[in-house]
């Protein structure tokens, strides 16, 4: 088995400390380091430690690790002593497609995008009750895995919670700094842009068909259950609606009561004008409409194309920038079993400097 990706980072050191990580979850096979810097070895079953010297401090250490036959450039920043261990923390938003069961080879797929996308913490949604595990026990990241939604962690998980709908963990990246993650993936049915762009709904009706949906009603309960929390703070997730930011002649509950709790949306952050930067997440897969939702007579018709996936934030994190990722060019449905972008959402990638 080869590694997932060709290169890609592991958790940050920190210079004159012991340090540690795990390879053994991304191939098969006896580990072996080929070449590097002295204070960082490989045990053969994937295990990876050492202790950086002063000298390695504020610099990027690079190892080339054998598994098998199988190959990978594995690198690790190292921090200076006294400093932020991961001063700059990068947070990505992510649906599955139900687990990831609709396009061969996903679990592997998924890990290299996730490896390349150098992520610190991952909101999952769509993980059919097992997918956050799988990729950390995978990456030999921290976890909390729910029903629908999970979350996954380069960094320990020091308290946890979850419910129906959403999952919470407090990140730990050193002794002085953590990071509250909420990730939430709301109910689907009936969706907003169908009832607006197919039904012409008045914007009456379309507050009381969310109101139906039960979005309204489970964000309400997810803001109650965040409270004060006074440390930095992401909400994470799939809110299957759009947001008032984009639409500014519809007050979407969902974004509406994330601004009045204090919430920023990162993405908004970064690119203010949605005509420049529409930041589009439903669907890199799906142009065009195919019926369900009580609109079978516009099944053909385009596929309304919104930002439905979200990185909020509030504290005291200031963005550096956010974008869609989608890897590769994915083929439309159906003929999508075998892109390399293994999800029908675009995913959100923040990076904050804490």
């Amino acid at each position: 088995m080869t590694f997932p990706a060709d290169q890609f980072f592991l958790t940050n050191a920190r210079a004159r400390s012991p340090y540690t990580a795990t390879l053994k979850g991304l191939a098969s096979g006896r580990f072996t380091k080929v070449e590097g810097p002295g204070w960082l070895s490989v045990a053969a079953d994937g295990t990876v430690t050492g202790t950086p010297p002063a000298s390695a401090s504020a610099r990027t250490t690079t190892v080339t690790v054998r598994a098998g036959d199988a190959t990978a450039t594995v690198k690790v920043r190292v921090r200076p002593p006294g400093g932020a261990l991961v001063p700059e923390p990068r947070v990505m938003s992510w649906n599955l497609w139900l687990g990831g069961t609709q396009v061969r080879d996903a679990r592997r797929k998924q890990l290299k995008v996730l490896l390349e996308a150098d992520v610190d913490v991952v909101g999952l949604q769509e993980t059919a009750g097992s997918a956050a595990r799988e990729l950390a026990e995978a990456l030999g990241w921290h976890h909390v895995q729910g029903g629908t939604a999970g979350i996954i962690s380069r960094h320990p998980i020091v308290a946890a919670s979850e419910s129906e709908r959403w999952v919470h963990a407090r990140v730990r990246f050193d002794n002085t700094h953590e990071l509250s993650v909420w990730n939430a993936h709301l109910g689907y049915t009936p969706y907003g842009p169908y009832e607006a762009r197919f039904g012409r709904l008045p914007h009456e009706e379309i507050m009381a068909r969310e109101a139906e949906s039960g979005r309204t009603g489970q964000m309400t309960e997810l803001l109650a259950a965040m409270g004060d929390d006074p440390a930095p703070l992401v909400l994470t997730g799939d809110f299957n609606a759009p947001s008032h930011l984009d639409w500014p002649d519809v007050d979407w509950p969902t974004s509406v009561l994330a601004e009045r709790a204090g919430l920023l949306d990162s993405f908004r952050v970064a690119h203010p004008d949605p005509a420049g930067a529409p930041g589009i997440t439903w669907s890199p897969i799906s142009p065009v409409f195919t019926g369900g939702y009580g609109y079978d007579e516009h099944a053909g018709a385009p596929e309304p194309q919104d930002r439905i996936d979200y990185v909020l934030f509030r504290g005291d994190l200031r963005v550096r920038s956010s974008e869609v990722v989608v890897t590769g060019e994915p083929r439309p449905i159906p003929g999508h079993e075998d892109n390399d972008w293994p999800s029908d959402h675009a995913a959100v990638l923040t990076t904050f400097s804490a």
